[in-house]
């Protein structure tokens, strides 16, 4: 009796397609920061209210899945994905942050580069998620997952190449730490959204 009185499934995919979207907003302005440097800071608090709505999407999310009886999606399965995904945007908050600490007076080609591999790697999540609430698009989405899994790839070799090349270039030791951390931040985004497709994929073997 108290089952049927339970929401039966939620609004969990409009939840999903909202943080998506916050994701795909916050990387834009993310790579704006990048390749506008000089008005770095407009873009950095763009980053940070995609965060801030992003977090109030993930709490909506895990609030949905406790009033929930039955779901759409393993339990489990829904609060990773939200939480992976969330993921995401406190890594691009944490770069902005960063560059305001540590004092970055400007950044490299690379890091501008790794900031685009973001974008495209944001917007395959966001189409990843928009078809998952149909697996019949189990063929589309397993392309998309293997675009991100190719993306973070790249940002990889992005990454190592540009750390070679700072440490060949006569670059102050303390510019060296600073872009380096940046770089590796950087393409931790990659990994994390990686990390939503190798997610994504799971749940379509286990609903196959």
């Amino acid at each position: 009796m108290f089952s049927r009185l339970m929401p039966r499934e939620g609004k969990f995919f409009d939840l999903f397609n909202a943080h998506a979207e916050q994701i795909t907003t916050g990387l834009r302005e993310l790579a704006h920061v990048m390749s506008n440097f000089n008005e770095r800071e407009q873009h950095a608090r763009a980053v940070s209210a995609a965060e801030k709505s992003a977090d109030k999407i993930t709490h909506d999310c895990v609030q949905l899945l406790h009033r929930t009886f039955i779901t759409p999606l393993d339990r489990d399965q829904i609060h990773a994905l939200i939480n992976m995904m969330d993921d995401i945007l406190d890594l691009a908050e944490d770069i902005v942050e960063c560059i305001d600490l540590y004092d970055i007076k400007s950044v490299t080609p690379e890091a501008r580069q790794l900031a685009d591999i973001c974008v495209s790697c944001a917007d395959r999540v966001k189409a990843a998620v928009a078809m998952l609430s149909n697996l019949d698009n189990g063929d589309a989405i397993l392309r998309t997952c293997a675009q991100i899994d190719q993306l973070e790839s790249d940002a990889d070799r992005v990454m190592r190449s540009a750390i070679s090349k700072l440490f060949r270039s006569p670059t102050d030791a303390r510019d060296i730490i600073k872009l380096k951390a940046i770089y590796e931040q950087l393409e931790a985004i990659t990994d994390k959204c990686e990390d939503v497709a190798n997610l994504i994929e799971g749940i379509l073997l286990e609903n196959a």
